[in-house]
């Protein structure tokens, strides 16, 4: 008799149904795994021979075939200890019930205990869309299947428990849909610790406001580190939609926390300098997501940007215009969501003083030449915000008067965010860096004399059409803040001043 218990399978963001088949057959004592399973699943024979016996089962003496179906997918950690011991289990006829509307995940302990896994959101989105209503999961990852509502979440702590709850002798119940508390946005960090910078301050905020990119030059101890550090204070609240693709990433990639199963907070990455391109865009031999995705919703901070390797910044710019970033590899295109705010910031040159106002720089032409080489044309054109960060005064320094506190800033995000969830309602456009070129003209109408402006600046510019865009969606943003529909002559003049810095700095090499 072939036995069939239904699991879940994971490839990438995606999760697919997997039918774990088992068949007892006569012949000489044998257990093999079929339908494509790599070394960890070769490896579960072991560990689920050792937690069947330790657990108090007989395990069967005869020749024991598993089937991984659809055998043409390869099928890659160890995902499916669970189902392939119960198959055995029922098989063996030590567990008989009706398991049709059922699906098991979880690694096996050797003594039997149920260990967590990663992807518990995805596989439960997918399986209550394939009409799963029991989903045996490890009780870890629990609270963070029943994120998902319509699908009994059950925890499973032991093989023991699980057998127990499946012939009706200690039921285990359901683990209670989870609700996200109110959002704590206390910081131990705040925008009004920051002594002066008010037009960094005001570029900051349209960045948070329309979710664009933002480029930030300055000598050393300007405070460009300490800026960055505060944006995810005044970042708008997640919508619901948010947070579960953001929490899907993070539990995909295995870095999680049992104590948040729901991230209700947009992400900040700041990833080293150091990283290799892989870890930056994602990939490896079992493909996983990069800092680029993980950073999805929220914020990807690059500190000294021309430290970074050049092939790891330089593979940005695709998934930067479109908001995903796929990966191939000879056996898998796995493709993985990365709509992110990116944020860097760098010296004017090695020393750290090419064109300061007091101080000189002690690099030569060539070496300001060669290091600012490291940021490409096509990389600056996607940077929507150009911001210098002068030194602070010491006035500003010494001031004891406070700035405007992250909150206030937060509540005007929210504001501009709001408005333009209105305009784009029923498209799947988030935010005004995100409208499409060829939808510029219906989002971004502009009087006349904003025409004018915005003509002059184009021809004495000489902005590419991507940095027209650009500056168009940058507009739009400064209009929201305005509250006008229309973009005008000022709002046109305020973006055009965030993108003269790299004609400042890169024309001057």
């Amino acid at each position: 008799m072939v036995v069939q218990i239904k699991s879940m399978g994971l490839f990438g963001m995606t999760a697919y149904d997997v039918n774990v088949e088992t068949d007892i057959s006569r012949g000489v004592s044998s257990f093999d795994i079929v339908g494509l399973p790599d070394t960890a699943i070769k490896e579960s024979r072991d560990r689920v021979r050792s937690a069947i016996t330790n657990s108090g089962f007989g395990f069967p003496n005869r020749r024991l075939v598993i089937n991984l179906a659809p055998a043409d997918i390869k099928k890659a950690g160890s995902y499916y200890d669970l189902p392939i011991l119960l198959s055995i289990l029922v098989a063996n006829n030590a567990v008989n019930c009706d398991l049709s509307k059922s699906a098991f995940i979880g690694e096996l302990s050797l003594g039997g205990d149920v260990r967590p896994v990663n992807g518990i959101l995805t596989m439960a989105i997918q399986a209550k869309k394939n009409g799963i209503q029991q989903f045996y999961v490890p009780a870890e990852n629990a609270p963070e299947g029943a994120i998902v509502e319509g699908i009994d979440i059950i925890p499973v702590p032991h093989v023991i428990n699980l057998i127990r709850h499946l012939r009706g002798q200690a039921p285990i119940a359901p683990a209670p849909h989870y609700q996200p508390a109110k959002q704590d946005l206390t910081y131990p960090i705040d925008f009004s610790d920051v002594k002066g910078q008010e037009t960094v301050k005001r570029a900051m905020e349209i960045a948070a406001g329309g979710g664009h990119n933002l480029l930030m030059i300055g000598s050393p101890g300007t405070g460009k580190s300490m800026l960055a550090q505060r944006l995810p204070t005044i970042l708008p609240d997640m919508t619901f939609e948010e947070m579960i693709e953001t929490t899907q990433i993070h539990s995909t990639a295995g870095i999680l926390s049992k104590d948040t199963p729901l991230l209700t907070q947009r992400p900040f990455r700041s990833p080293h300098h150091t990283i290799s391109p892989i870890g930056l865009s994602g990939g490896g031999s079992i493909p996983r997501p990069g800092e680029v995705s993980l950073a999805h919703h929220g914020v990807l901070f690059l500190d000294e940007l021309p430290e970074f390797n050049r092939n790891a910044i330089e593979n940005l710019r695709q998934p930067m215009e479109d908001g995903v970033i796929t990966i191939s590899r000879a056996n898998a295109v796995l493709t993985y969501p990365c709509s992110i705010m990116l944020v860097a910031a760098m010296n004017p040159c090695p020393c750290g003083y090419f064109g300061h106002p007091t101080r000189t720089c002690s690099c030569s032409h060539q070496t300001v030449l060669k290091y600012l080489s490291k940021i490409s044309g096509p990389l600056l054109d996607r940077l929507d915000l150009h911001i210098e960060v002068p030194p602070v005064d010491f006035d500003d320094l010494t001031s004891t008067t406070k700035g405007e506190s992250s909150e206030t800033i937060r509540q005007r995000v929210n504001a501009v965010r709001l408005r333009q969830q209105e305009r784009f309602k029923g498209s799947s456009i988030h935010s005004n860096a995100h409208i499409p070129s060829g939808q510029l003209d219906k989002y971004c109408p502009l009087d006349d004399a904003a025409k004018a402006v915005i003509k002059r600046s184009f021809h004495q510019l000489n902005l590419s059409a991507r940095s027209y865009s650009r500056l168009l969606k940058v507009s739009r943003t400064i209009a929201d803040m305005d509250n006008s529909d229309v973009i005008q002559r000022s709002h046109i003049f305020e973006a055009v001043q965030y993108r003269t810095l790299d004609r400042k700095y890169w024309q001057r090499t």
